[in-house]
C-alpha cells in the first residue's frame, strides 16, 4: 500500500462515474476513492475521501510515479478517460459504470498509450465506510471478497495477489502501446450466487450510446450549451434510476468549512429541489425525467399531510436516522462524519409551496395529471391552512429556534396560488375562492412583516433586519412581478451585502445570523445563490451584471464542469458535496434566463 495522504486532495481533483443507482469519485491520479453500493446511500466500500487509504481506495497508476496527467469525458457522456505520464511511459484508464437493470458493474480499462509502462492496480476493500475488512476468497478466474452482507467480485485477465490479512488485492503488469486490460469490480449480496462476468467492450459500447443518446435530447442551444449539457447529464447521473428521484449530492459529510462541523450527508432527495428540478428539466426538452421526478414525489409524500417531510431516501425512505462515523476522520480532518440527515425531522413550510408549484408546472408542461394526486394535494393544502401562520426551520433547515421565515411565507403563498389556477385554469375541483383569499393574507403579512422599509428589502424573518438570499426567489416564483420597487431593491441590498469574492453569502456571517443558524460560523459562497442572483439581474434589467456574474461562475467549474455545493474564496476551492445537484440546477435555470427561453411564471397579487 502507498503512504497515507496527509492532505487530501482538492474536490476539483474528483470526476463522476455513475450508472444512474450509484456514483463514484475519480481522482486526476487514478483514485477511486468514493463509492457506495449498491445505492447512493449504501455504506461506501472505498471511503478514503474521508479519510485515507486505509479506508478503502482503488488506485490504478504507473508503478514508478506520475509525471504529467490529462482527463476528459467522451463527448456528453459519464465516461471518463484519464492519461497518467510516466517516465517509461503512458498509460490511458477508461473508468465508467454501465447504466442498466443489474447488479452495479464498476470497470477499468487500462490501455497502453505510449512506451511500456508498468502499471500496479491497488485494491483495498472496506466495506460499511472503512469498518469492516472482507474475507477474500480466490475462485476460478475472479476474486470474490465478503463482509457481512456485502459482496464484490474482480474479474480481470492480470494476475491478482490477495492479501487477505489486509483485504487488498494487488496486480502488476505491463500494458504495450495499443493494448488493453479491463478490471470490473461487481456488487452482489452475500447471500446470492457470483453475478456472470460481462463482455466489457460491448458495456463501454452500450454507455457510449446511452449517454450520447440522452443528452442528444437536449434542446438547449447558445453559447453556455456545453455547460448546460454537463450540468443535465450530472442530474441525470444523481437520478435513481428504479424511482426516479434525485439525490442532491454523491457524497456525505465534505465539510462547508474546511476543518468545520458543517459536514452532511446529501444522499438524499430534498422536496426543496422539485420545482427548480422539474424547470430544469422541462426547459430543456426532458419532459420523460421531469414526469418521473413528479411521480417520485407524489408517491414520496403520500399518506398523511400532516408527515410531510423535506426529504426522503431515494426510494422513498422516511427514516434517516443521523449517525456518527467516530472511526473515520473525516475529509482535511473535517469531522464528525454524518450518515443520515436529522433535518428530515423538521418543520419547513416552504416544501408545501414548491411541491405545489413543481405540479402545477407539470400540468402547464402537459404532463399527464393523476386522479389521486388532486385529492393528495388537497390534503395537503388543507393541512398547510392550520400551519402557515407557525415559525420554521425555513429553506436553510436551521438548528436554532423556528422563526418566520419571510421564504417560507412566500412559498405557502405560492402553494395556494398555484391551488387556486389549477381550479380556474385546469378544472380541478376545489374552493378556489378560499384558497384566493388565503393567497392574499399570506402575501399581505409577508410584504408588511417582512420587508424592512429602511432597508428597502425583504428580510430573512419577520422583524430581522437580516438579508437572506432566498428572497432572490421572490420574483421567480411570481410573489411580486421584476419590476417592483421592493424586488428591485431586495436584489440591490443582496449584490451589495451578501456579496465576497463575487459570489453570495447565503445571510451573512454575523452574530445574530449564527443565532438563527444554531451552529459554529463558517460556510463558503452558496453557488446556487449566486446563479440565483443571476437569474434576478436577468428580471430587473440588469443584463450586463448577469452575465459577468454567470461567467464567474462558469470560471468555478472543474476541468470536466462539475460543481459542489459552495466555494471558499479565501481558499480559492470548491467546499461542500459534490457534485450538488442544487448548483447544476442552478446552471441550467439561470442559462435558460440568460437566453430569454425562460417560461413565464404565475404573477403576485400585486401583478393582476
Amino acid at each position: 500500500m502507498q503512504g497515507f495522504a496527509a492532505v487530501s486532495p482538492p474536490i476539483e481533483d474528483y470526476g463522476l462515474i455513475g450508472d444512474t443507482q450509484t456514483a463514484a469519485l475519480v481522482s486526476r491520479l487514478g483514485a477511486i476513492d468514493w463509492l457506495c453500493l449498491p445505492r447512493f446511500d449504501s455504506g461506501a466500500c472505498f471511503a478514503a475521501l474521508l479519510g485515507d487509504e486505509r479506508y478503502g481506495h482503488w488506485t490504478i497508476a504507473p508503478a514508478t510515479g506520475v509525471r504529467r496527467t490529462s482527463r476528459r469525458y467522451r463527448g456528453d457522456t459519464l465516461v471518463l478517460e484519464t492519461e497518467l505520464e510516466a517516465h517509461d511511459g503512458t498509460v490511458r484508464i477508461v473508468d465508467f459504470m454501465p447504466p442498466r437493470e443489474r447488479k452495479p458493474d464498476l470497470v477499468r480499462i487500462v490501455e497502453g498509450v505510449r512506451g511500456r509502462p508498468r502499471i500496479r492496480s491497488t485494491i483495498v476493500l472496506r466495506f460499511d465506510y472503512g469498518s469492516i475488512t472482507p474475507w477474500l476468497r480466490p475462485l476460478d478466474g475472479a476474486v470474490a471478497a465478503i463482509g457481512g452482507p456485502d459482496a464484490v467480485v474482480l474479474h480481470t485477465p492480470a494476475p491478482v495477489e490477495a492479501r487477505s490479512r489486509e483485504g487488498t488485492l494487488v496486480s502488476e503488469l505491463v500494458v504495450p502501446e495499443g493494448e488493453r486490460v479491463p478490471f470490473v469490480l461487481t456488487w452482489f449480496p452475500s447471500a446470492e450466487a457470483l453475478p456472470d462476468p460481462i463482455d466489457v467492450a460491448r458495456a463501454l459500447a452500450d454507455t457510449d450510446s446511452f449517454w450520447h443518446a440522452w443528452a442528444d435530447r437536449c434542446r438547449v442551444g447558445g453559447p453556455h450549451r456545453d455547460a448546460v449539457v454537463r450540468s443535465l447529464v450530472t442530474l441525470k447521473a444523481l437520478t435513481y434510476a428504479p424511482t426516479g428521484g434525485i439525490v442532491a449530492a454523491a457524497t456525505t459529510s465534505l465539510p462547508e468549512r474546511l476543518g468545520g462541523v458543517r459536514n452532511w450527508d446529501y444522499r438524499y432527495c430534498w422536496v426543496r429541489d422539485a420545482t427548480f428540478t422539474l424547470h430544469a428539466l422541462l426547459e430543456s426538452g426532458f419532459k420523460k425525467e421531469a414526469e418521473a421526478w413528479r411521480d417520485w414525489l407524489l408517491r414520496a409524500v403520500a399518506g398523511d399531510p400532516r408527515d410531510l417531510q423535506i426529504m426522503y431516501g431515494p426510494a422513498g425512505e422516511r427514516r434517516l436516522p443521523e449517525l456518527e462515523l467516530p472511526w473515520l476522520p473525516g475529509y482535511e480532518g473535517s469531522s464528525p462524519v454524518r450518515v443520515g440527515n436529522r433535518a428530515h425531522e423538521q418543520r419547513q413550510l416552504d416544501v408545501y409551496g414548491e411541491l405545489m408549484d413543481m405540479l402545477h408546472q407539470a400540468r402547464e408542461a402537459g404532463i399527464p395529471a393523476e386522479t389521486e394526486a388532486w385529492e393528495l394535494q388537497r390534503a395537503l393544502l388543507e393541512a398547510l391552512e392550520s400551519r402557515w401562520r407557525e415559525p420554521d426551520a425555513g429553506i436553510w433547515e436551521v438548528r436554532g429556534p423556528p422563526r418566520h421565515f419571510t421564504h417560507s411565507k412566500v412559498m405557502a403563498w405560492v402553494a395556494f396560488d398555484r391551488a387556486a389556477r389549477a381550479v380556474e385554469a385546469h378544472g380541478r375541483d376545489g374552493p378556489a375562492d378560499r384558497w384566493r383569499r388565503l393567497a392574499h393574507e399570506i402575501h399581505a403579512e409577508a410584504c408588511r412583516e417582512g420587508f424592512d422599509a429602511d432597508r428597502n428589502a425583504f428580510v430573512q424573518s419577520y422583524g430581522s433586519s437580516l438579508l437572506d438570499a432566498s428572497l432572490l426567489l421572490i420574483p421567480v416564483v411570481g410573489f411580486l412581478p421584476p419590476d417592483d420597487p421592493r424586488v428591485v431593491g431586495t436584489v440591490e441590498a443582496v449584490r451589495r451585502d451578501l456579496m465576497h469574492d463575487g459570489l453570495v453569502q447565503r445571510y451573512p456571517a454575523t452574530d445574530e445570523a449564527q443565532a438563527v443558524d444554531g451552529l459554529p460560523p463558517g460556510e463558503g459562497a452558496f453557488l446556487a445563490c449566486s446563479f440565483w442572483l443571476a437569474d434576478a439581474l436577468v428580471r430587473v434589467g440588469r443584463r450586463d451584471e448577469a452575465e459577468a456574474l454567470f461567467g464567474r461562475l462558469l470560471a468555478l467549474r472543474t476541468d470536466l464542469g462539475l460543481l459542489a455545493e459552495e466555494y471558499d474564496p479565501e481558499a480559492k476551492r470548491l467546499v461542500g458535496n459534490f457534485p450538488q445537484a442544487f448548483s447544476h440546477v442552478g446552471l441550467v435555470n439561470a442559462a435558460a434566463a440568460l437566453a430569454g427561453t425562460m417560461a413565464r411564471r404565475p404573477q403576485g397579487d400585486s401583478a393582476r
